[in-house]
């Protein structure tokens, strides 16, 4: 089946009124993501983003439903009462963007969305806001950096993943200056475009570096991803597997690695240690999976001896990060001691 815009959007629509009819707790449902961008296939495999907000707790917060062998649904659950304090929605770098990057709403009452959009984005865009979304990201990177220097251990799963949520979280306190945060597949795609905006290109080869100081050929990114999806394949089969990692997306991720290994390496990459990293995690260090996990870092040269020179470049990449953000709250005349 050929996927288009549209088919996603009949999909979306279909299991919303199938939903809303059998529940009638369901007080609004919006469309965010890809699909808004009309950028949802990414090596021939898309998701469906749907937030359900709820009337009351809804049992579980997410839900992953197959579609297709190349389209699943993510479906986010959330109660009312999340959205009771437009203020502090005005300062979450994720639900506030989603409430404001024309979603598209498939199911309201009263008004609801139409109300909460509103009182979400009398502020979004001012720029003490959008400071209050970045600086708390780029402060809790900097606190990873500083307890990996006050506690310096030999690197493991649980301090790679640490790492690599702060490299996320410094990247994303550039990016949202100039947009929302970005997500997880075209996250090494979109943050070289986000920087050249904010007149700072030289900060996507800065990132690329702490995810890769030795970039590997296209051969030797395929032989990771065969590993990978082994490890990937051994959550899939854990009854305590994480949703994320659920058999459903295994070929969102992979499909989208294979496609950009060869052009955009940094970008294959990215999804390749963001999930593995998580899968090995989940594994609770099956010796093999484990063994490919590490010979894999350690060539890139974020593991073992190599990663206090990751720190270091880190610790410098972070200072680039926070004299951005004062250049930015300077323009706009903010002291940034203000917003804390």
């Amino acid at each position: 089946m050929r996927i288009t815009r549209d088919i996603l959007l009949k999909a979306a629509r279909t299991v919303v009124q199938q939903r809303t009819m059998r529940d009638k707790h369901i007080l609004c449902v919006y469309l965010t993501g890809s699909v808004i961008d009309d950028l949802p296939l990414l090596g021939g495999t898309a998701d469906i983003d749907l937030i359900f907000v709820h009337d009351s707790f809804p049992a579980q917060p997410r839900e992953i439903i197959r579609l297709t062998p190349d389209v699943h649904l993510d479906l986010a659950h959330h109660d009312q009462s999340i959205y009771n304090q437009p203020r502090e929605l005005r300062i979450n770098p994720w639900i506030g963007s989603y409430l404001l990057k024309n979603p598209i709403v498939l199911h309201g009452t009263q008004h609801w969305f139409e109300y909460i959009q509103a009182t979400v984005n009398a502020t979004f865009n001012q720029p003490e806001t959008v400071l209050q979304r970045a600086l708390p990201l780029s402060e809790t990177a900097r606190q990873t950096w500083l307890d990996f220097q006050l506690d310096p251990q030999d690197p493991d799963p649980q301090r790679i993943w640490a790492y690599l949520q702060s490299l996320e979280q410094a990247a994303n306190a550039l990016a949202i200056l100039e947009g929302p945060p970005l997500t997880e597949r075209r996250f090494m795609l979109q943050f070289p475009e986000r920087v050249a905006d904010l007149g700072y290109p030289g900060m996507a080869s800065g990132l690329v570096d702490l995810i890769a100081p030795q970039m590997p050929d296209t051969d030797t990114i395929m032989h990771w991803i065969t590993d990978w999806k082994t490890t990937l394949a051994k959550v899939g089969q854990r009854e305590d597997c994480p949703l994320g990692l659920s058999p459903i997306r295994h070929g969102y991720y992979t499909r989208a690695a294979e496609a950009l290994a060869n052009d955009e390496p940094a970008a294959a990459l990215w999804i390749i240690l963001h999930t593995w990293t998580r899968a090995i995690i989940s594994c609770q260090a099956d010796p093999e999976s484990l063994e490919n996990w590490t010979s894999c870092l350690t060539e890139l040269g974020i593991y073992g001896d190599h990663f206090q020179n990751c720190m270091n470049r880190f610790d410098q990449f972070l200072d680039q990060v926070e004299e951005i953000i004062e250049k930015w709250a300077d323009r706009y005349g903010i002291d940034l001691s203000t917003l804390h």
